[in-house]
Formats: C-alpha cells, structure tokens, sequence
C-alpha cells in the first residue's frame, strides 16, 4: 500500500482552448473537474494502476466534499481531515500546441489543532504503508519544517519517506534523511543556488542533495529525462513522447510508477519514465492505466550523458 500526504489538496478544474488570448472570451473545448494536488496525483496514478494506496489530506467546504467524492469514485481509501477553512480551487488552461497555464489557489490556514491532526492521521495510518509520499506545497499555517517532522516520525515507525516538494520545507527535511526526493529541474536548481545547464550540473546538484541528507534522489528533468542517484549507483533515462496533451500531474504520476516498481534502481526509474510520458498523452490531470504505458519508448542507461546540455534549463 502507497499512502500519500497533501497537506495542500485542490479541485482542480481544466479547460483544453485552442490558444489563450488575453482580454478575449474564450471558449473551451473540453472541461475536466479533478480532485488536485501532488499527493492526491500520486494515489490516482497507483489507483489507476490497480493497486491500494489511502489518501490523507484537510478538506473543507464543498470544495473539500467533492474532492472526498471524486477520490472515492476512483477506488481511492481517504482519510479526511476536516478543517474550517475551504479547500482550494485551481484553474488550468491547456491550449493545442501543448502550453499549459495555471492558477493555484494558495489554499487555507490550517489551524495549530488541525496541523497536529493531520500529523497524527498519517501515523494512524502508516503501519500497512510500503512508502508514505509526502507531496507538494504546504498551506498557510504549516511551518517550513512541517514536512522534516512528518519525515522523522515516520522513520520512527519503521515507514520509508519519498518527498516531492520544494524550497525552504524541502531544504529543511534534508536533514531528516528522506528516502527519496523528487525534484524537478527547476527545484533542484533552487535547492542548489545556481543554473543547471547540463545533465553533468543536474547530477552535481543531485549529488549535493544526498550530502545534505537526502538518501536518494529521482530528479525530473522535464523533456531532458530523469536522473536516478542512490547507494546502488547512478542512471539516466528518456521516454520517447510523440505528443503532449497536457503535463499536469505527469511528474506525479512518475513517483507513482517509481515507487510501484518498488522505489529503486533502473527498474524503478523506467516505471517513473513510462508513467510520466503515459501521463502527457493524455487530457487535463488524467492518471494513465497500464494500457497507456510505452515500456518500448523507455530507455534506461547507467553511463549518464553528463555533457548533453539540458533544453530546458533552469
């Protein structure tokens, strides 16, 4: 069983327009309406992919109910935390020649009396978790160190951590030795302080972050690929992806495949390749079924391009 925290849920509303012109009507074509964030992502790709996983998160409001419905309609287990304050709502824009454009809501102020509820879920919850996933931004009230605390006290219990967030609450559960980070490119280079211009620079900020406590890193390099770095060794890998639809929750969806495969080595890092290239084919926040995996577009190599030069660079 995967369990997943988000302390930061969302409804997530997507309209796909062939191009957003500013100060116009525009008429969407299509209109999705998704229970949102990283976290929540992560559950609906492994439910998506046949297997148990729960979802700990604050709701409130109506937002907060119909998020708690569509989880559910999605053969998602859901362990509420219910909180005074509304949860947010995001809009995202999807135009044809594959650009995205969103909107987050910052979300609600959670409570001292919430906060620690929302801790206590998760190790009520832990014991039958193969890998608690830790993910995304942290609501106003949540202080930087909230995700260091979860961390540590889930080792306490004996659970392995995997965290995907970013900034000072990333920086600051470092030192709480996570199992696995996730960062995309932008995020490691924020987390290093300097531009990454090559895969040679993602591995050196990658290797950085094991230093600092990190005990393995999966970096998304969005197009450019993935890197793996570990105790076992260093691998980089491509997905062939011959049209995006829409990228949101694609690197959620690669955690997913990561620690479905069992959360590492090569193996583990061609499951996160083919779910995040799975994950682009399809509309809006679309988690992919193993139907759409591409295991054939997926190559995984230990010698890494350390001179290729990243075309989207941090």
């Amino acid at each position: 069983m995967i369990l997943t925290v988000t302390p930061n849920p969302s409804l997530d509303r997507t309209y796909e327009v062939q191009a957003l012109k500013r100060g116009e009507v525009i008429r969407a074509e299509t209109e999705r309406v998704d229970p949102g964030g990283k976290g929540v992502n992560v559950s609906r790709a492994v439910a998506a992919a046949g297997r148990r996983t729960v979802a700990v998160l604050p709701l409130g409001g109506a937002p907060g109910a119909l998020v708690a419905d569509l989880l559910d309609a999605q053969g998602i287990e859901v362990a509420p935390v219910p909180i005074a304050g509304a949860t947010r709502s995001n809009i995202a824009l999807a135009e044809a020649d594959g650009v995205l454009t969103k909107i987050n809501a910052p979300g609600p102020d959670l409570s001292a009396a919430e906060q620690e509820q929302l801790l206590e879920t998760v190790r009520e919850q832990s014991p039958d978790a193969d890998w608690i996933a830790c993910c995304g931004s942290l609501p106003r009230g949540l202080a930087p160190s909230w995700y260091a605390d979860v961390v540590t006290r889930a080792h306490a219990g004996g659970a392995r951590i995997a965290l995907d967030t970013s900034g000072r609450a990333l920086l600051e559960a470092l030192g709480a030795r996570p199992d696995v980070v996730k960062p995309n490119a932008g995020e490691l280079a924020e987390a290093v302080g300097r531009p990454l211009a090559t895969v040679g620079d993602a591995l050196k900020a990658a290797e950085e972050l094991r230093l600092r406590g990190a005990r393995a890193v999966l970096a998304s390099l969005g197009a450019d690929g993935q890197l793996l770095v570990d105790d076992a060794g260093t691998w980089f890998g491509t997905a062939r992806v011959d049209t995006v639809r829409s990228n949101v929750g694609a690197g959620d969806s690669s955690l997913a495949g990561f620690l479905i495969a069992g959360g590492g080595g090569p193996e583990a890092l061609a499951s996160a390749l083919a779910h995040g290239a799975a994950a682009v084919r399809l509309p809006g926040s679309v988690m992919p079924a193993p139907a759409d995996l591409d295991p054939a577009a997926v190559h995984v190599t230990a010698d890494v391009p350390v001179d290729r030069a990243l075309k989207e660079a941090p």
